[in-house]
């Protein structure tokens, strides 16, 4: 009897085994899955279609072992939509070689000044390291652009580019003088652009995140956005205006500082970048900065990407007169999406503006929700890649020869990129990865500008900003422009 009580607990206990023993390598492989396939407590960033790419990576596998992205278009693609204006852009920053195109020797002249060579051949994309980058920059770029071939795969052309990672551009005019005589510029794709460069503008590394500032990827940062301008009504937010940010970058900057004062309706908060990382970001949070009726925008060392960010808050944003622009901002209008400031007397100018603005409060609010709407609709991640795309396709029609692997170049996939790295990065770049191919083609390209059409755009903004100039000159606090 008591031999057979000991055989069936011995049974118990071996059955008992066998599922604390499954459910250890069930928690495991999903432990492990999260790894790979974790997310941010929101939705997926793209809608895609029926077919979705794994979303689990064999670490033990090269790129060169995984077949490149092909076109899985059924024939039932979705029509595509007219693309937002600013992707007109892309014809102005190309026109400097639309007579003699590019070639390998203008490609080979921009090594001394690009941070890497990237190459799509085939669906494949090589990288050549020239320089280290500020943060990831340069690492954060190579994944937007592998998950643009996930997006639209084996729809993207070969071609062969070199990139700029730093913060201002590097081409500059007057390096190339006036004479059309003179050799095309050296072709260099950078985040932003001046009137006195060639750079060739493509989207910042900020959109698929900022792990080192914990600054989430932009699909999912502006939902928060777009739900924190809901929490306070436009007419109970602070009458003031507001920037918070890192003065030590740029003379604008330190100058705006002195602004921070009652007396000229202003709030500034200084950022401690290395205080934040060490204390969780607590006071850094974007979406809870939607609290004043008017932000304020201002150039850094050059271009910043918090314009996105201060744009979508539905406040009036102030722009100090930029120097530099980025792929998108500049089909942005004074006194239509932001109210422009003056760079020589900012802290009158903002005072003006900030006190115009509680005197027209429903224009007021117009400005800052025609603002936050452009960035909200035309800034969705589906323009941003289509943007991309366009850009590439018709730089790639520019090429005088057929783009081949450098022999010092590594090939890269969205597979390596997970695998190699662990901790917010990571996560950064499982959040922002494409999961699903679209079942649409990228939005219509609009035509080139009219030189007219663009003399008479350009002329509009000089024209409403002067309005503007007119009214803090009369200190006429009645009309508007």
């Amino acid at each position: 009897m008591v031999d057979r009580r000991q055989a069936i607990g011995a049974q118990t206990t071996v059955v008992f085994s066998l599922i604390i023993l499954v459910a250890i390598v069930t928690i495991t492989r999903w432990t492990n899955s999260s790894m790979i396939t974790g997310s941010f407590p929101k939705k997926s960033i793209l809608l895609g279609t029926s077919q979705t790419y794994s979303s689990e990576f064999d670490c033990s596998r090269n790129c060169s072992d995984i077949s490149p992205l092909v076109n899985i278009s059924t024939g039932n693609n979705v029509p595509s939509e007219s693309c937002p204006e600013y992707f007109k852009w892309i014809h102005e920053d190309l026109r400097p070689w639309e007579v003699t195109g590019i070639t390998k020797e203008m490609i080979e002249k921009a090594k001394k000044k690009a941070h890497l060579n990237l190459v799509i051949v085939d669906g494949r994309v090589y990288i050549e390291k020239f320089k280290k980058a500020y943060h990831t920059r340069d690492a954060v770029t190579i994944w937007g652009i592998l998950q643009l071939l996930r997006m639209y795969p084996g729809k993207l052309p070969d071609v062969d580019l070199m990139f700029e990672c730093g913060d201002r551009p590097v081409i500059k005019k007057h390096d190339y003088g006036r004479s059309k005589a003179l050799k095309p510029p050296t072709p260099m794709f950078h985040y932003s652009g001046d009137d006195s460069s060639f750079d060739i503008v493509f989207p910042d590394w900020s959109f698929w995140g900022w792990p080192e500032l914990n600054i989430l990827p932009w699909e999912i940062l502006k939902e928060d956005l777009e739900e924190a301008n809901s929490r306070i009504k436009w007419s109970d937010r602070e009458p003031y205006a507001y920037w918070k940010g890192n003065p030590r970058l740029g003379l604008a900057r330190r100058d705006l500082v002195k602004c921070n004062a009652s007396d000229w309706n202003t709030r500034i908060d200084k950022v401690d970048w290395g205080h934040e990382t060490k204390h969780g970001f607590k006071t850094a949070d974007l979406a809870s900065q939607c609290t004043h009726r008017y932000k304020i925008y201002v150039e850094g060392v050059s271009w910043s990407v918090s314009e996105k960010y201060i744009l979508a808050c539905d406040s009036m944003s102030l722009i100090i007169n930029p120097h530099y622009y980025d792929f998108f901002t500049r089909s942005l209008l004074p006194t239509i999406h932001y109210w422009p400031i003056n760079e020589q007397s900012k802290c009158e100018s903002i005072k003006f503006a900030v006190e115009w603005g509680n005197k027209h409060m429903n224009k007021a609010q117009e400005i800052g929700k025609a603002g936050s709407k452009y960035v909200q609709e035309q800034l969705i991640m589906k323009y941003v890649y289509d943007y991309m795309f366009h850009l590439l396709n018709e730089y790639s029609k520019l090429l005088k020869y057929k783009p081949s692997v450098p022999l010092r170049a590594i090939e890269v996939c969205s597979e390596t990129m997970v695998c190699s790295v662990e901790g917010s990065i990571k996560k950064f770049r499982i959040n922002s990865m494409v999961k699903d191919p679209v079942n649409s083609s990228p939005c219509t390209m609009p035509s080139p500008y009219y030189p007219a059409e663009l003399e008479d755009f350009l002329g509009r903004k000089q024209n409403l900003t002067q309005q503007v100039r007119t009214l803090e000159e009369s200190g006429n606090l009645e009309l508007q422009p």
